[in-house]
């Protein structure tokens, strides 16, 4: 009996281990209609807000703060993304990007997935882009059709012409949606965005 105790007891404690501790400091990418008063626009976006958002139990696994719940945290939108980027970083440091190659053997793009939907919020990571600096140089351009993927590609129009189609299709068929615009990130600046892909 005492075996199967402490086996029940070590189960339970590597199963707890393993949940990720829920984020309730995110902004969650989405389509410039779901803007609210506590939602931000980023630099030069016409189709995409940030808004204040924690990951839930269940589906669909993240919301966006009610006005009552959000008011509760004392926190002006500006600070709430400013405290977000920790969130970011934090996330970014436990996932791993799927390095994509093109035929000639180069590195064509990246791409984080994830089952958890904040794989978009990873938008404000301010250290996404020395990740990619050596692969793809200082400026990386990403996209994040929906809430479980963010691609990362060379800033370079040509780079992107070829996944503009899959992004497009991503965008419009998922009901989650995150943005169908295309942003710059450089570090010590904030996302910017240089393109569309979707209207």
């Amino acid at each position: 009996m005492k075996k199967l105790f402490t086996f029940l007891l070590l189960t339970s404690v590597t199963c707890a281990q393993e949940k990720p501790q829920l984020e309730t400091l995110l902004m969650l990418p989405e389509p410039r209609a779901m803007r609210s008063e506590r939602s931000i626009i980023p630099e030069s976006a016409l189709a995409t807000v940030l808004s204040p958002a924690r990951e839930i139990v269940g589906v669909p696994g993240i919301e966006v703060y009610s006005k009552e719940d959000f008011a509760k945290l004392g926190l002006s939108p500006e600070t709430f993304a400013e405290r977000a980027k920790k969130s970011a970083e934090k996330l970014l440091a436990d996932v791993q990007p799927e390095v994509i190659r093109g035929a000639d053997g180069r590195v064509a793009y990246a791409v984080y997935r994830g089952d958890r939907p904040v794989m978009a919020s990873l938008l404000l990571a301010p250290s996404l882009p020395a990740i990619f600096a050596e692969m793809f140089g200082d400026e990386i351009w990403v996209a994040l059709p929906d809430r479980h993927s963010l691609f990362v590609f060379p800033a370079r129009q040509e780079a992107v012409a070829e996944f503009v189609a899959d992004l497009a299709t991503r965008y419009r068929e998922d009901i989650h949606a995150a943005s169908p615009e295309i942003f710059s990130l450089k570090k010590g600046h904030a996302p910017r965005v240089v393109a569309a892909f979707a209207e």
